[in-house]
């Protein structure tokens, strides 16, 4: 069988879906996978050469609402589907699900199969008439493709029920959660907690939803009291209608609140590193980097909202905050500073929710079961 993979970050090929990916090849499958500029990508291109997978450009802009870009995405797409002939079509994010779908199924692909890997920008609640103009084009566009699908994947319960209620979810499509896109326990494994000052660390694109104003105004508020404590930020800048500006960032980071790695290929070190992981986001599929922190064995601090909730059992391995409310971070982040004694047994449950839950060997056995592969 052929099955075509469709992405809108290369990278992300490798670091999210790599298991999938090997896994399909176990099976005896041939794998195609298409995303714009996997030829500049080095690393992903090599990592696709060395086992067999053919790449295909295609063109797309990962935000904004272009419709001459999203035209030309389209186009090619129906382009390489008919080149490949593919008999699965598996899309992940915005674009690649809305123009995958479609032309998946002008190209007659058999199965037809989508991962909602959070509903994002467009759906996180409040902003401005920017923000609600975009969010009624993907309303329309997620109607219209949807329609296409042969099995819908979610990656939290909130996002399935969002769009059941907007009518978005056809009769005929198989509908399913999975725990996000699980984590490799053999990559990301067990280190012990750091016995030097009590660091947090806060892994996101520079984009106001990941919750980073929230955590530069707790990290400001703490290092009051606690000097010796550190608030660190992992990221690259993001063209997003809703990313941080850099003089706003160099400001936090001059001020001595924050101390900034920009952008990681390998995050391992970093949550080494750390005492305690912090993602105060407004709204997730399933964050990925969390699922690390948790292979790692590290607490969590993240919002009381959708996709973030299920990585944390309040009290147990972690603790849940409000969604836009620094204060009650900080509150958070206080209590292992006061009390210490909190990280090793936070830490335990963390792994065991890792190990029992966030397994990507469990979790792409489930996707593949429901696929019927």
């Amino acid at each position: 069988m052929k099955v075509f993979l469709l992405a809108s970050l290369p990278e992300s090929l490798r670091n999210f879906r790599g298991d999938l990916i090997e896994e399909f090849q176990r099976r005896g499958h041939d794998v195609y996978v298409g995303s714009p500029e996997i030829s500049g990508d080095v690393d992903t291109r090599e990592w696709l050469e060395q086992r067999g997978i053919n790449w295909h450009d295609v063109p797309m802009e990962r935000t904004g609402i272009n419709p001459l870009k999203d035209l030309q995405t389209f186009i090619c797409l129906l382009r390489v589907f008919g080149k490949v002939r593919p008999d699965l079509f598996l899309g992940y994010t915005i674009k690649p699900v809305i123009w995958g779908l479609l032309s998946a199924s002008l190209t007659r692909v058999q199965s037809r199969a989508v991962i909602i890997t959070g509903l994002g920008y467009a759906f996180i609640e409040g902003g401005n008439r920017k923000r609600f103009l975009i969010r009624r084009c993907a309303i329309g566009l997620y109607k219209l493709a949807l329609r296409k699908s042969t099995v819908i994947f979610f990656q939290n319960p909130d996002d399935q029920l969002d769009l059941k209620k907007l009518g978005l979810l056809p009769i005929h499509a198989k509908t399913a959660v999975v725990n996000g896109s699980g984590v490799d326990l053999a990559h990301f494994h067990p280190r012990p907690l750091p016995t030097s000052n009590m660091r947090f660390l806060l892994v996101a694109r520079l984009l106001g939803d990941k919750g980073i104003r929230e955590y530069a105004a707790a990290a400001e508020t703490l290092s009051k009291a606690w000097p010796k404590a550190e608030f660190h930020l992992v990221g690259g800048f993001d063209s997003s209608p809703n990313g941080i500006p850099e003089k706003e960032l160099r400001r936090w980071v001059e001020a001595g609140h924050i101390k900034w790695h920009g952008p990681m290929k390998d995050v391992r070190q970093s949550l080494e590193d750390c005492s305690v992981y912090v993602l105060p986001s407004y709204r997730e599929g399933t964050p990925r980097s969390v699922l690390e922190a948790l292979a790692v064995g590290r607490p969590i601090i993240t919002t009381d909202a959708p996709g973030c909730r299920e990585t944390v059992r309040d009290g147990v391995n972690g603790f849940l905050v409000p969604v836009r409310d620094p204060i009650a971070l900080a509150d958070a982040m206080k209590r292992f500073l006061t009390n210490p004694r909190l990280l090793h047994p936070m830490a335990e449950a963390s792994l065991t929710i890792a190990r029992e839950k966030y397994d990507v060997r469990k979790v792409n056995e489930s996707i593949l079961q429901q696929i019927g592969v």
